[in-house]
């Protein structure tokens, strides 16, 4: 049976996270996919500097689920030891479905990725969805079990919901309901995609019955209408370049000023309109580019040897998106 995180932690968390942005990072590779050491170091430093409420590491975007034992220990590493310590590290927990198939297994690696992070300094759980489980008929109790087996470890989770559609798996009402009455669950990062309906749906669900809960915002696509809707912080991949105006926006959202919001709303959405589209995977090595045109990292570190093949007519064409979304509230 999992053990009760205190009530006063859970609104520790509460107040650490709200109207913040939390990018979920990529890690700086060679294109033989060995971590570039001196490119991460520096993308640790740079984003230290931001004004985040922290990072989220091994999520998809950081390619959690492919990343080996050792590079894994090693990108976490330098992120909680270079993030000062108000800066939280949320680290991505889950198995591959791809490589384990039995249940039992499936669920007993997700655990030991969950106490690997937990181990190494993280602060809390971003846990992967259970896809295994999509097409099981008795997959709701499943998708449930799976997430009371992480919570018995008694750390901070943030669910993830990722629609279907965009190749997660759907929690029905019922069982978003189950998942959010975990105490341990501090709030859900909502990633669908391009469901706009599903967002609504379930902002509305947990505003009536679980609104202590964070609703975190995972929609890069429509960044400004998610906080409209009641995201109470950000978890994106866009995040992880263009933060601080990424962040203005959160806060210009949260103070009311209406016409910086609109125009820092128009921004994003210039960039996610540029690194957000088909194929959809190639997201990470389009976020890796606009890092390179920011003059974070170099070109050397911006491969993604998971993603799909990339024209460079892309890379080419980010260097003006970037360069015409700095203004006064971004640099």
């Amino acid at each position: 049976m999992a053990r009760h995180v205190s009530r006063v932690k859970l609104k520790d968390w509460s107040r650490k996270l709200q109207g913040g942005l939390i990018p979920a990072v990529p890690v700086p590779l060679f294109a033989n996919g060995k971590i570039h050491g001196p490119a991460q170091e520096a993308y640790v430093e740079h984003m230290a500097g931001q004004p985040l409420a922290g990072v989220a590491v091994w999520a998809h975007t950081g390619r959690g689920l492919h990343l080996g034992l050792a590079q894994r220990e090693e990108v976490l590493r330098s992120w909680r030891s270079g993030l000062p310590r108000f800066q939280a590290v949320v680290a991505g927990a889950g198995a591959s479905a791809a490589v384990e198939r039995d249940p039992e297994r499936y669920v007993a690696a997700a655990v030991r990725m969950a106490e690997e992070a937990l181990g190494l300094g993280a602060d809390a759980l971003l846990v992967y969805p259970p896809t295994l489980f999509r097409d099981f008929p008795d997959r709701d109790a499943r998708v449930v079990g799976y997430h009371q087996r992480l919570a018995e470890l008694d750390a901070p989770l943030i669910l993830f919901y990722l629609y279907e559609a965009a190749g997660g798996i759907g929690y029905n009402p019922a069982v978003l309901k189950a998942l959010l009455r975990l105490p341990q669950v501090i709030g859900i990062k909502m990633a669908t995609l391009d469901s706009v309906m599903t967002f609504q749906d379930v902002a509305r669900q947990i505003r009536a019955e679980q609104p202590e809960k964070l609703l975190i915002t995972g929609e890069d696509r429509f960044l400004g209408y998610s906080l409209m809707c009641g995201a109470d912080a950000a978890l994106i991949g866009m995040g992880a370049a263009c933060c601080r105006m990424q962040a203005d926006l959160l806060h210009a959202y949260r103070e009311g000023r209406a016409e910086q919001f609109l125009d820092l709303s128009r921004r994003a959405d210039t960039l996610a309109a540029h690194t957000f589209v088909a194929p959809m995977e190639g997201y990470i090595r389009r976020m890796l580019w606009v890092l390179v045109h920011e003059g974070v990292i170099p070109r050397e570190a911006s491969h993604d040897p998971w993603g799909p093949p990339l024209e460079e007519r892309e890379f080419k064409a980010l260097g003006p998106v970037v360069r015409d979304l700095r203004g006064p509230e971004a640099r």
